[in-house]
């Protein structure tokens, strides 16, 4: 049987976001699933537009997502170099072959010349075609001109592993550079050689490529090389599916995620349910579980949309799946500034208080500050409460007030402050909405917090008799 083989082949020309990296997940997953290998090759053949640091950014994004490669850049393998730029020898040995076979030349004309024969195209009501102006004895090829692929327009047929059978005419293949003048050679051309040579068995790449695959497909016969199963991904739109999701578009650096305090195994399920399901309601899937799952099959012909609110509770439901002891290792760097000096111990039990309710690791200091240092009081929070706003000021004192003298009488574990806020509502006859959440923005003001009766617990007696006489003074005055 042949060993699967799949590669990412990103250029080397800014950030990664979640268009190219949902590539790379589901060429990890063919290959993960196959007990393939999983290779990063990286086409740095552009050196106009390549952005210093982006192989550091590509590699700590894949890292982070958990998409590890046992073959290609920094880790080698037996088809070393996996920079296109450090094969460029390779690329011209190939290149040499095909204008050996009569199948490429010397592209001798001036970019005056070209544009002049574009612009006759254009009055001519015509599409421009390179191989209309073919050189009738072009010049020996010495590096110093660009080189060209001699095409064999013809309709041509393909099957796609995910947009099925498609054709094209003739008009969809012309004479494309394969070598620039400058010595390097265009994507067209070297990434076909490096996934021959590499034996690539699944080629997968976006959408805006397909209009380019009749090119690929002519290349690969004049070089008499089997081409791989090929897969066009759908684009990822914006939210509105009215646009493809683009760096120009404010798409982010993956990486802003983990800054912004999001899980790499939410990302992971996000991006493989971007234009993928296994044929079930099943939303939440760990990584094992994709990779035994995924098929090119199953991923869908149209574009997914990127929903980011889905991507906010699917990370809270991992956030919850975590182990207590896992979440407090990944929140090091999330903690507020007061809590520094506080112990694991005093920091796991509000951790265990707020899990529940962070959606994202950065939230970590809105939902717990209030444990550790004095909150500032914001009388807005009980004004806008669609409840306790329609209260007078002396109602609110007189709550205040019996909440206070009860839970004096409190044993502060748990259960006690459960039973004490139970008979409190007895005693007041108000409903819990109103009470509790007044008794909760006065200890705490914030906008969320845990169970009250965990919070006041963990807060302590002492701190919650001084919060609950600053909240009176605050009403009063």
């Amino acid at each position: 049987m042949t060993t699967i083989r799949t590669r990412f082949a990103p250029s080397p020309t800014g950030f990664m976001h979640v268009g190219g990296v949902r590539t790379a997940l589901f060429a990890w997953l063919i290959a993960q699933k196959n007990n393939g290998t999983f290779i990063l090759r990286i086409e740095d053949t552009d050196k106009a537009r390549e952005v210093d640091g982006s192989i550091a950014q590509i590699e700590k994004s894949l890292h982070w997502l958990g998409i590890d490669w046992t073959e290609g850049i920094t880790v080698g393998g037996p088809y070393a170099p996996y920079l296109q730029s450090e094969r460029l020898d390779i690329y011209k040995q190939w290149a040499q072959k095909l204008v050996d076979n009569g199948r490429a030349y010397a592209d001798p004309y001036s970019q005056t010349e070209l544009e002049e024969f574009r612009n006759a195209a254009v009055a001519n009501n015509k599409a421009f075609l390179y191989r209309d102006h073919r050189p009738e004895n072009p010049p020996v090829w010495d590096g110093t001109q660009p080189l060209r692929f001699k095409s064999d327009p013809k309709s041509c047929k393909w099957t796609d592993a995910v947009m099925g059978e498609l054709s094209t005419g003739p008009e969809a293949i012309d004479d494309f550079i394969l070598i620039k003048s400058d010595g390097y050679p265009t994507y067209n051309f070297c990434h076909i050689i490096d996934d021959m040579l590499m034996q690539i068995t699944h080629v997968l790449r976006s959408q805006e490529f397909i209009s380019s695959t009749p090119k690929f497909l002519n290349l690969y016969e004049a070089l008499g090389i089997e081409r791989p199963i090929l897969a066009t991904l759908p684009y990822v739109m914006a939210i509105d599916g009215k646009k493809k999701l683009g760096k120009r578009d404010g798409a982010k650096d993956i990486l802003e995620y983990d800054t912004d305090g999001y899980l790499p195994e939410a990302m992971m399920n996000f991006l493989a349910t971007l234009g993928w399901n296994d044929g079930t309601e099943q939303e939440i899937f760990t990584p094992s579980e994709l990779i035994e799952k995924f098929s090119l099959d199953r991923v869908q012909k149209s574009p997914a949309r990127f929903d980011e609110k889905r991507l906010l509770w699917l990370n809270g439901q991992w956030i919850r799946k975590l182990s207590l002891d896992d979440l407090f290792e990944r929140c090091t760097i999330f903690w507020p500034e007061s809590a520094k000096s506080i112990g694991n111990s005093a920091k796991k039990q509000i951790l265990m208080l707020v899990q529940d309710r962070l959606k994202t690791l950065a939230e970590l200091p809105m939902m717990t500050s209030y444990f550790f240092e004095e909150p500032t009081p914001n009388w807005s929070m009980v004004t806008e409460n669609n409840q306790l706003g329609k209260m007078s000021r002396d109602e609110i004192v007189s709550l205040l007030n019996s909440a206070k003298t009860a839970l004096s009488e409190s044993n502060f574990d748990a259960e006690s402050l459960q039973n004490t806020l139970n008979s409190l509502l007895e005693t007041t006859g108000q409903k819990p909405g109103i009470l509790f959440s007044l008794i909760r923005l006065a200890v705490s003001w914030a906008p969320f917090s845990p169970a009250l009766n965990e919070t006041l617990s963990a807060l302590g007696n002492d701190r919650v008799q001084s919060r609950l006489q600053s909240a009176i003074e605050t009403a009063s005055n």
